[in-house]
């Protein structure tokens, strides 16, 4: 009875194979939602962990697997090993959608556009029977975007601070892994080509392009993200609170505090942001003013560096103001002291001529 019913699930699968893939994919994504809390979170960050190993060993079995140097050595393991696609998939799918939302979450869409469209595409191809079929190199391509980004996550969340040393540490270790991957499976097949070709070769051609983007600055910086941010008339902190003073009727939630700054004289241009970062991170970022020029374009204006402090769940809370200022296009551009951005607010400055009392309202940060 049991034989029956497991040679029916297999025919089902068989058949239904595509739909089984996607049912994986969307439950991988459910699974994701469900589970996944802050960056920093040691049970996700553990998850990750035992996620990556798993498809470590899956791919290097496959591989000695291909080279008939490896069969199941149980029917148990047999059957398994028949599921092994649906897996692999499964967990490459998951920590993809895992990464490119902690991306997501920390990117200006303008200053990450093309690294944030490849990580989507990414997500995409690992779902595509080409991509599935395809040999283990393309696979383990896949693998070492997910190793990198973990291991890039997990350095300024031990070290506390972003910059060129987490980022180094992250590619040395990375190609440690990937060296210890060839060297286990050369001694395995006896082989330093297969071991080149199939693990070597793709672990270097993904730390490459990364390191390529981070000299782009096209790399969003992970840990951080911009929860909140915004234009305001006044900024006051008191007993622990940050109270903002803004114009904008309760209805425009499209907005972020007075994106139409209707300036009077001697008003002063608060920005307001608060930044996630994980417990113990202390590091230095920077307000950057731009002023649009009818002639130049986009111009630099002021650059005001800001301390941040972690382990405030809602996120740390500061702002930067303006008191020099003329009417036209704004932009505020919130980013590391390597330049890399975090996220970007545009505003227009108009002057305003009416005289009449104004109504604030404050909310309460």
């Amino acid at each position: 009875m049991i034989q029956i019913i497991k040679q029916k699930a297999l025919d089902l699968h068989k058949k239904y194979e595509l739909r089984f893939e996607i049912l994986f994919f969307i439950g991988g994504f459910i699974f994701d939602a469900l589970l996944v809390t802050e960056i920093d979170d040691l049970f996700g960050l553990a998850q990750q962990a035992v996620y990556l190993l798993i498809i470590a060993s899956i791919l290097h079995h496959e591989i000695i697997f291909r080279l008939q140097k490896w069969r199941p050595n149980s029917s148990f393991t047999e059957k398994m090993w028949s599921y092994r696609n649906l897996l692999l998939h499964f967990l490459l799918g998951t920590l993809l959608n895992i990464y490119s939302l902690f991306y997501i979450k920390s990117a200006s869409l303008i200053g990450s556009l093309l690294f944030l469209a490849l990580m989507v595409g990414l997500i995409i191809a690992n779902e595509l029977q080409i991509v599935k079929k395809a040999k283990v190199s393309l696979k383990v391509a896949l693998f070492a975007i997910c190793l990198f980004s973990y291991i890039s996550i997990l350095y300024p969340i031990i070290l506390g601070f972003l910059g060129w040393t987490p980022f180094g540490l992250s590619v040395i270790t990375t190609l440690a892994l990937f060296y210890l991957q060839f060297w286990i499976l050369r001694k395995k097949t006896e082989d330093h080509h297969i071991a080149i070709k199939s693990v070597l070769f793709p672990g270097l051609s993904v730390l490459i392009v990364f390191i390529i983007f981070y000299f782009c600055g096209w790399i969003p910086p992970v840990p951080l993200s911009v929860k909140e941010q915004g234009i305001y008339h006044l900024i006051e902190k008191r007993d622990g609170h940050f109270l903002l003073s803004t114009e904008r009727v309760w209805w425009k939630l499209w907005q972020s505090g007075d994106s139409d700054f209707k300036a009077r004289p001697d008003d002063k241009i608060y920005f307001f942001a608060q930044i996630y970062s994980p417990a113990r991170f202390s590091d230095q970022i920077f307000i950057q003013w731009d002023h649009k020029d009818p002639v130049r374009g986009w111009q630099k204006t002021d650059r005001i560096p800001l301390q941040i402090q972690g382990g405030r769940k809602e996120g740390f809370r500061g702002y930067a103001v303006k008191a020099n200022y003329q009417p036209g296009d704004w932009r505020v551009i919130v980013e590391t002291s390597m330049g890399h951005e975090i996220s970007r607010l545009s505003f227009a400055v108009t002057e305003d001529l009416s005289t009449e009392q104004r109504a604030f309202r404050v909310l309460d940060y």
